[in-house]
């Protein structure tokens, strides 16, 4: 199986399911995944940002329709949308995430 075959048959049963992606430069992004190619490019719908605080509470800027280039995916993952629309987002807390060092 090709890199490309394997990345194909896992991703494609998330097509238009939430993610949230964190991108080597520290960022996170949610949206709905709308589509991706062999080099992990993702397109995603309904996105928006969620910018971290160890002062005060996440907050969310809006996106769009958004493009993360496979090059800048550290981390993907399908996110449960009952359980993350559950979460308290103005309530959490945490440190800003640093960028991946290579």
């Amino acid at each position: 199986m090709h890199a490309s075959d394997f990345i194909y048959t896992t991703y494609i049963h998330v097509i238009q399911g939430t993610v949230a992606i964190v991108t080597s430069d520290g960022r996170m992004i949610v949206g709905t995944l709308k589509g991706f190619d062999q080099t992990i490019n993702l397109i995603l719908d309904e996105s928006h940002e969620r910018v971290f605080s160890s002062s005060q509470g996440v907050e969310q800027v809006v996106l769009g329709l958004y493009i993360v280039r496979g090059d800048n995916v550290a981390v993907i993952g399908e996110i449960d949308e009952e359980t993350d629309s559950a979460l308290d987002l103005g309530n959490i807390r945490a440190e800003p995430l640093n960028s991946v060092v290579h």
